[in-house]
């Protein structure tokens, strides 16, 4: 039986003109299969045990905020908020869909939003992110939990990634970005152009700073700041995981620039390190927030320490003294002079709000029709909606609602009653974890009634057929579904028809990254016919907790 509890974390309060967060309403929420805070006074990496790729932050008085990639997946641009780098909440989106909206209304896997930035520049939070097929775009907001501001074309064309803008001490604006030789037939460059007064426009063709072709293949992720006269790019080279950071300063905008490696691997298991954000904290520390590539988990957050060594960076920790950092596993946290309440970004989702929890995203660009939040039952309500893709596969399915691995093992288990349209069959709604390939549980409606199924689809983007095994008929339309990930992101699953006893079916399922990201875990409800009226899946929650 489901208790009716309020939301462990239903938002933050804001000002209506500052930028920062006043105070939780609730208690804040605290993941169950992984937290960084480690409670004495140190913490432990990842900071962000998920897939939050290509990672951007800025402080902003007491408050620091940090985005990432978000590809296909909507709402996009999630917006992250921390007292002191090592505990973080999801605050919001800064895009509640991807435009060209058509374009987006199936998924485009691994298009979309690219590695973004964020900047704070009087009074307003400015995100430029870069869609690889159409350009370059920027948003604005006075406050970071939104709103947001419609998307505005910086400059169109294919191949533009990683967009990052400075204001210089003379009033002029401009804009590093790298380039994706997918799209554009070139990459190991930078390119530095200008800016119009307010940041909406190109104004000029660029210079390249800078060509790594010979000792930095792939230099990408490029980020710019200015500090004692010195312009500086820090841009991962390498391979996301095989590379390292490298650092370029020049006095002038256009170069020369000088290059140094400031962090690689070196003893540790932190592979890449690959791209992130340099910040600085109230008491005048250095951070370093990057991504490691953990395949099917995806791309993980790191913070480092920082120093300044003869006006070069070194991130980590220098053991031999030749200004090459490695990353740490556990440090003292940042002095931000105050201590704060331990939290994490939300997993678990009871589904006794008013809108689902903000970790949940959509393939696609959703309809009003998917999803219906059930106040008066506490659960949420998944609306059939039809499988276009003539495979009958997930893969290029829209309404699928997911959200990232949070830890390298955890179970979910959900509740799911199914009631279909009885003028259709094969309706399903159920349990799934996506990638290249894909497995799951549900429950699906044939000419005799409702059967639990076990599904798989191997080579999901290959357009490859699910397989699918009947395991019982289930007469009340209600069942418990539970996945198991260990080690390795290997699952397991089981359904309970009681909500006590779950017993296991299916193989061991390896999951599998999707297009520049890791597995993720969630729901759906789908049908392969169009009539006038859909059934519907009622999930009555979603918990993430250790493995039992």
């Amino acid at each position: 039986m489901k208790l009716f509890l309020a939301p462990l974390l239903i938002g933050l309060a804001f000002t209506g003109s500052a930028q920062t967060p006043l105070a939780a309403t609730a208690v804040p929420y605290v993941s169950k299969v992984w937290v960084a805070d480690q409670g004495n006074g140190t913490f432990k990496n990842p900071v962000l045990n998920a897939d939050y790729s290509d990672p951007d932050a800025i402080r902003v008085g007491d408050d620091y905020y940090l985005i990432s990639s978000s590809f296909e997946d909507v709402p996009g641009l999630p917006v992250l908020h921390s007292k002191d780098l090592v505990n973080w909440t999801i605050i919001g989106h800064a895009l509640k869909r991807l435009t060209p909206f058509q374009h987006f209304a199936l998924p485009r896997h691994g298009e979309g939003v690219w590695a973004p930035a964020i900047r704070y520049h009087k009074g307003e939070f400015y995100i430029y992110y870069p869609d690889p097929d159409f350009g370059i775009y920027l948003v604005k907001a006075r406050n970071a939990a939104g709103p947001w501001s419609e998307p505005v074309l910086v400059e169109g064309g294919k191949g533009l990634i990683d967009p990052c803008p400075l204001w210089d001490d003379d009033g002029k604006n401009y804009l590093v970005h790298g380039w994706a030789g997918s799209r554009a037939g070139i990459k190991s460059i930078i390119t530095v152009k200008q800016l119009n007064a307010d940041g909406t426009r190109v104004t000029d063709e660029g210079v390249i700073v800078y060509d790594g072709h010979e000792v930095d293949a792939t230099i990408e992720g490029p980020k710019f700041y200015k500090r004692k006269g010195y312009y500086y790019i820090f841009a991962p080279a390498g391979g996301v995981s095989t590379g390292w950071q490298v650092v370029l300063r020049s006095r002038n905008i256009y170069g020369p620039y000088e290059r140094r490696v400031v962090m690689e691997q070196g003893s540790t298991t932190v592979n890449g390190p690959h791209q992130g954000a340099w910040v600085q904290t109230q008491t005048g520390e250095d951070w370093f927030l990057h991504f490691q590539d953990k395949e099917a988990y995806g791309r993980v957050v790191h913070l480092n320490p920082m120093k300044w060594v003869n006006d070069w960076p070194v991130i980590g920790v220098d053991k031999d003294g030749d200004g090459k950092g490695e990353p740490v596993l556990t440090y003292k946290k940042p002095n931000v002079g105050k201590t704060y309440p331990i939290q994490t970004p939300a997993e678990t989702d009871e589904f006794n709000g008013l809108t689902p929890g903000k970790q949940w995203q959509w393939q696609a660009n959703p309809k009003g029709t998917w999803s219906f939040l059930n106040v008066s039952n506490g659960s949420l309500r998944l609306y059939s909606d039809e499988v276009y893709d003539s495979s009958r596969n997930l893969w290029n399915t829209s309404n699928i609602l997911l959200q990232k691995f949070p830890a390298d093992e955890f179970m979910v288990t959900t509740k799911l009653t199914f009631k279909p349209n009885t003028r259709l069959e094969n309706e399903k709604a159920g349990l799934v974890v996506m990638g290249f390939s894909y497995a799951g549980l549900a429950l699906k409606s044939k000419k005799d009634g409702i059967y639990l199924v076990h599904t798989l689809c191997k080579d999901a983007l290959r357009h490859k057929p699910e397989t699918e095994k009947s395991i019982t008929k289930v007469s009340n339309g209600t069942a418990w579904f539970r996945v198991v990930v260990t080690s390795g992101a290997k699952c397991r699953f089981s359904y309970s028809l009681d909500g006590t006893t779950f017993t296991q079916t299916g193989d061991e399922f390896q999951a599998e990254v999707g297009r520049w990201k890791g597995a993720k875990v969630g729901l759906y409800c789908t049908r392969e016919g169009q009539i006038n009226d859909s059934g519907y899946g009622d999930f009555d929650y979603f918990r993430v907790e250790a493995v039992k």
